[in-house]
């Protein structure tokens, strides 16, 4: 099975990853592993650092000759804001002792909406910068690198995953069936094909009036010195039915999918298919009538894939669709009213670099991370320890 392990802090001097459990003879370069990183630095409303620095992986371990050997792959990336020094990072995150501990600027004014408070009441730091340097989204980047290789593995079997933005602010598609409208049509090539049309927009979103609203939106948020979130769609495509179980709660795969979403810095909530508007549907215009189709693996289908490809924890053979919401970031130039932890004086919260609106950028980050639950639920069905012999097995289900 695949897992991965992420280390570093957003201005030490790189990010580490660890993926175990893909199998040998697995195509991987770190060509393809930038793309997806570099997808992920894309988007109307990043902030500064997205605008210079450019995450390349290099690989260390587990690769020979361009093909996996079964074993443990590490993934790097340096950060270039170390190499900037901008703000003396090599002494502020030094990893050895330093002489001079009170020449480090300590920071004491916790962020509402961040990990800064909880992370000092936690860890019982004197110092926010510990928890800033690690629940930052930068992280993101080394998950990125882990789960992209998983997600390759899966183009192997011909299982696609790919995302666009929905809502933004204010701004967004009017109902479940005009997603549909915009997506269906791209996903049934493919849900690649969905990305690479998303990732044509400023924002990620299908739709060119609603890009152009939602970038006038974030202009107008940006001059008010607050945030935005929203809402994207993620959609996998070239599953069988049958992945997933639901025996178990733990086994449940719309289980372990609302986990990886919930996993990523800043996401508030998740929903499969029509989500929390099933609940204001009566049953006739929720569930997905079942029909026979020679086409479908198993022999069966449904008419429409309101349940966004999932039924009791299983996959039905149809395209999973997955929304997440992210909550506007909590870093901006209007400040908050907030605590200083050293002296308990009431004051306002200090300015970070940050983005306007990051969920343009989260859209990638959260097609990489389901890429691991459902290589998973493959690996738990075909067994096998090589590319060959997994491929083999799947295109049986596939029959």
């Amino acid at each position: 099975m695949i897992r991965y392990l992420t280390a570093g802090e957003s201005h030490g001097p790189r990010l580490t990853g660890i993926t175990e459990g893909l199998p040998a003879g697995l195509t991987l370069l770190e060509e393809d592993i930038s793309f997806h990183l570099s997808r992920r630095q894309k988007g109307y409303g990043r902030g500064g650092r997205m605008a210079w620095e450019k995450d390349l992986v290099s690989i260390s371990s587990g690769v020979r000759f361009g093909k996996t050997m079964g074993g443990p792959v590490t993934f790097s990336l340096e950060n270039r804001a170390w190499e900037k020094d901008e703000a003396n990072w090599p002494f502020t995150m030094s990893v050895a002792p330093v002489d001079d501990e009170q020449g480090v600027e300590r920071i004491t004014l916790p962020r509402p909406g961040h990990a800064d408070l909880v992370g000092v009441q936690k860890f019982r730091f004197n110092d926010i910068r510990p928890v800033i340097e690690r629940s930052s989204a930068r992280e993101t980047a080394a998950r990125v690198a882990c789960c992209a290789a998983a997600r390759i593995f899966l183009k192997e079997l011909g299982i696609e995953i790919g995302g666009h933005v929905v809502r933004i602010g204010s701004e967004g598609y009017s109902s479940w069936e005009a997603i549909r409208e915009a997506a269906d049509s791209l996903a049934g090539n493919g849900a690649e094909s969905l990305f690479k049309r998303a990732d044509e927009s400023e924002v990620r979103c299908l739709d060119d009036g609603l890009t152009g609203r939602m970038v006038d939106l974030i202009k107008k948020i940006r001059k008010e010195g607050s945030s935005l979130g929203g809402i994207y769609e993620i959609v996998i495509t070239g599953l069988p039915p049958g992945l997933g179980s639901y025996v178990h709660w733990d086994r449940k795969l719309d289980a372990q999918i609302a986990q990886a979403i919930l996993s990523i810095q800043a996401m508030k909530g998740v929903q499969i298919g029509l989500g929390f508007e099933a609940g204001a549907r009566d049953g006739r215009r929720v569930h997905d009538p079942i029909i026979a189709d020679a086409n479908i693996a198993g022999g069966f289908g449904r008419s429409s894939n309101q349940a966004g490809g999932l039924e009791g924890g299983v996959t039905t053979g149809q395209p999973v669709i997955v929304q997440g919401v992210m909550k506007p970031i909590p870093t901006m130039l209007k400040p908050l009213g907030t605590v200083d932890i050293e002296s308990g004086e009431a004051t306002l919260t200090r300015y970070e670099r940050s983005d306007v609106c990051a969920l343009p950028r989260a859209v990638v980050v959260a097609e990489c991370v389901l890429a691991p639950v459902i290589a998973n639920a493959v690996l738990e069905k075909t067994g096998g320890d090589s590319i060959e012999e997994i491929k083999e097995r799947f295109q049986k289900l596939m029959a």
